[in-house]
């Protein structure tokens, strides 16, 4: 068998089965969350959010869209330098992102069944 055959038969296998896996994996919500940081932000996205009562009084007194903090955690960044992961019983993550003009830190304490907003800060970029 020739190499360009080969090759064509490769192409071949190789598309039907995309073609099957894209058929078999439609409309499933599937992710593929393996770094780090992806893990950390799909965690905290799935448990019960809360706030702290001195961030329901930012967000109040500054009349922050309730959009903002579910944007952070979906497209932010984790900064593990500053993060106390390993803090017994809950873990402190700082988050960071950036919402419209608007660069945003969210302070989170991620427990078992729930994840508490601890502090809200944000600065509009220049």
């Amino acid at each position: 068998m020739k190499l360009i055959q080969r090759i064509g038969y490769y192409l071949g296998g190789f598309s039907m089965g995309l073609i099957i896996l894209a058929f078999f994996l439609n409309g499933k919500k599937t992710s593929c969350s393996y770094g780090p940081e992806a893990r950390v932000l799909k965690n905290i996205r799935q448990k019960n959010i809360e706030y702290s009562d001195i961030v329901n009084k930012i967000i109040l007194e500054n009349h922050i869209d309730s959009l903002l903090v579910p944007y952070v955690l979906k497209k932010g960044s984790v900064n593990f330098s500053t993060s106390e992961s390993r803090k017994k019983p809950c873990g402190i993550y700082e988050v960071e992102g950036d919402y419209g003009n608007k660069e945003v830190l969210l302070t989170i304490e991620n427990c078992d069944s729930t994840a508490t907003i601890k502090h809200l800060q944000f600065k509009i970029k220049d």
